[in-house]
């Protein structure tokens, strides 16, 4: 019998999300200089803050390059940026060894092929509403949210509070 996903919740000690199509929509817009804009939901960066406050390990693995994803999680108090994870399997693994980490206390967010390796390995495989099928088809979780419109708030606030950490008033 398969469990309930929020059995698995309470095993969580570290989130790695993807960035285009989770922290972001997924669209890009490029400007006539060919500078890449992306759109990040604040409410997702509350709940990565949150989560990071809370003693939780926190890390970015993408495929993209842009300097301006690295700062942006940067301010927020992430460390273990990956950039131009082409073979995100390889970001994982270097992870796992650097702190020595137990894959069942690994909660990966994803939504496209690129994830799919990472997230067959973990604790809880999770994906935002508008992810590929494939992706949809071995989450243990799928938010009612998109990617860019707080998903990763959605995830974030579903472990804190099945492990009974996360605070009403506000407080991260």
């Amino acid at each position: 019998m398969k469990k309930n996903y929020k059995e698995l919740l309470n095993h969580i000690t570290t989130f790695i999300f993807d960035v285009d199509g989770v922290l972001t929509n997924g669209k890009i817009l490029i400007t006539k200089t060919g500078e890449m804009l992306r759109e990040m939901d604040t409410k997702d960066g509350y709940a990565l803050k949150c989560a990071l406050q809370k003693g939780y390990r926190v890390a970015i693995i993408t495929g993209g390059t842009n300097e301006g994803v690295r700062e942006r999680f940067k301010a927020l108090g992430i460390y273990d940026i990956y950039l131009g994870a082409h073979r995100k399997i390889e970001a994982y693994t270097d992870l796992l060894d650097s702190y020595q980490m137990d894959p069942k206390t690994i909660l990966y967010m994803g939504d496209d092929l690129p994830d799919l390796a990472v997230m067959e390995l973990v604790g809880v495989a999770a994906c935002p509403q508008d992810a590929v099928p494939e992706i949809k088809n071995i989450s243990n979780y799928i938010s009612h949210r998109n990617g860019g419109a707080g998903c990763v708030r959605d995830v974030i606030e579903q472990v804190l509070r099945v492990q009974g950490k996360w605070d009403q008033n506000g407080e991260a």
